[in-house]
Parts: C-alpha cells; structure tokens; sequence
C-alpha cells in the first residue's frame, strides 16, 4: 500500500490500534476545540507566490539553536510510544537521527532514556520536562538528561492541572495522569504564533506545535515567523504503521511537499520565506 499524504498514516492507524489506544493518541482536553481549531486555521491562510524566479535549486535546511537540520520539521512530546509500536521512543529517535533533525522526548516516555538514546546516539535531541511539585526530583532529572547529551530543555507551562480527557475517562485509561500533550491553551495556534512573534521581536527563536498536517502548513507556519514546527500525532501514525521506518516516511511525505511549496512560491532557501507570503481567507 502506498501512503501519499500524512491522512493516510492517521487512517491506517486508525484501523490497527485497539480504540483505547487510538482515543489515547488522537484525544484532546475536554470538547477538543483547540486541536480542531489549530488544523482549521492553517486553510484559512492563502499563499501569494512569486513568480518567474530560479527555483531549480531548492534547499530546506536551517538551524535552530545553532545546530543545523535537514527541514524545519522535528519531532513534538508525546508520551507513551510503545502503545503504537514496541520499541516506542527507540524507533522514533532513530527516524529523528537519519531524517537529521530535532526529537523533544517527553517526560513520560515508555522507554528509559538511556536506551532512547543508545538508539540514536548521534541524535539532536531536546528534553520535555513537566515541573513537578518536588524539586529535588526536577534537578536530579534535568542532570540525568543533561549527563545522557540533551542539548535542551523544552518546559510545559500550561498544565498547572491534569486536564478532562473525556475518552480516556470512558475507556478508563489512565497513564501517568493522562498527559500526553504539550498543545496550548490559547486560542488557534496560528494567531498564538503571531502574537508571541510581535512580542519577542526577533530576540529568540519561535517554534510552533500544533495542526500541521502538510508542507503547505509548514511554509504558512514559517511565513508566520516560526523558526520550525514540531509534529505530535502524525509521527505517532507513522510509528503505528511501521516503526522508525514509517516515522521516516511521514517526514519524508512533509519534507517533499514543503520543498514543492516552498518551489511554487519561488522561495529557494528558508531565509527567502517571508510574511508577505501571506494572505488570510475572507471566507
């Protein structure tokens, strides 16, 4: 069976998970307004292309933190790899490794960290950490991570509370208090992106997570001044198809058609990505 866009791994997923294990991946806080929302804005964006320039060479690579990536597409928190395939978070470190660029384990990873990163050695990798209320137990964690090689620490800051996750609840599923993601609470991610990038006025670097299903997504998100994205559910869809690989392929898919969209805008590198790429919908 051939997959051509990320839609088809979440439907081949959806076949091949117990349900439990699907409303696990795919459940969001409550009604789940701001996971739909985040997906919905992204069509709400137009492109404006510029034409008649040379894109016959195109390059997607960039940098975050200093470290050079192959594609500003990395690899989101999410907890509980193994429930999509067996050796979890070893397989997505591995993807993460050969597609050259950044994976964020989460703090609630079902794989010890030292095997996570016996998998991918030379892996870029970054460090989700939930605060916890015991503060010995935060820095004798964020020296285990910073002794194992994690270059950085990504920090949730909006779960003061476990949230209401309806389906878990009724297919009683309770995994370390039903944390799974790092969405915001804000409204749709793409105005949060914007606000928080006329706020910091360039002095650091902004990353967005959150919605992106296609490469078009990815250009709109760094038109927007996002410096790259993060994907949460999709590398979980191709971790259930099959392992590593299929995490490779869901990167793969996104890559191509960033480079496709980046190709018809007439943007050959990331710093030609700009906001007057950029047109809102009226409908």
């Amino acid at each position: 069976m051939s997959f051509v866009c990320l839609a088809d791994f979440r439907a081949h997923a959806r076949e091949q998970l117990s349900k439990s294990s699907w409303d696990f991946i795919e459940g969001a806080a409550d009604e789940g307004i701001t996971c739909k929302d985040n997906i919905a804005a992204f069509k709400r964006i137009r492109l404006c292309p510029r034409y008649l320039r040379d894109v016959s060479v195109v390059d997607t690579r960039t940098t975050i933190q200093g470290q050079e990536i192959q594609a500003p597409i990395c690899i989101s928190p999410t907890a509980f790899h193994s429930i999509a395939w067996p050796d979890g978070e070893m397989s997505t470190a591995r993807a993460a490794q050969e597609a050259n660029i950044c994976y964020i384990t989460s703090t609630y990873a079902s794989c010890p960290l030292e095997d996570i990163v016996a998998a991918a050695p030379r892996g870029l990798r970054w460090f989700q950490l939930y605060v916890q209320s015991d503060w010995e137990l935060n820095k004798q964690l964020i020296r285990r991570v910073e002794a194992l090689g994690f270059k950085a620490l990504v920090i949730t800051v909006d779960v003061p509370v476990v949230a209401k996750r309806r389906q878990d609840i009724r297919n009683q599923l309770n995994l370390a208090a039903n944390l799974m993601r790092m969405d915001l609470r804000s409204p749709e991610e793409i105005d949060a992106l914007m606000e928080v990038v006329a706020a910091v006025k360039g002095r650091v670097e902004v990353y967005m997570d959150g919605g992106v299903r296609t490469g078009n997504d990815v250009l709109k998100a760094l038109a927007l001044g996002a410096k790259c994205i993060f994907l949460g559910r999709p590398i979980l869809w191709g971790l259930t198809y099959k392992g590593e690989h299929g995490v490779l392929e869901v990167l793969n898919i996104l890559k191509a058609e960033f480079h496709t969209s980046m190709a018809l805008s007439g943007c050959r590198s990331v710093a030609e990505i700009s906001p007057d790429l950029i047109r809102f919908s009226r409908l």
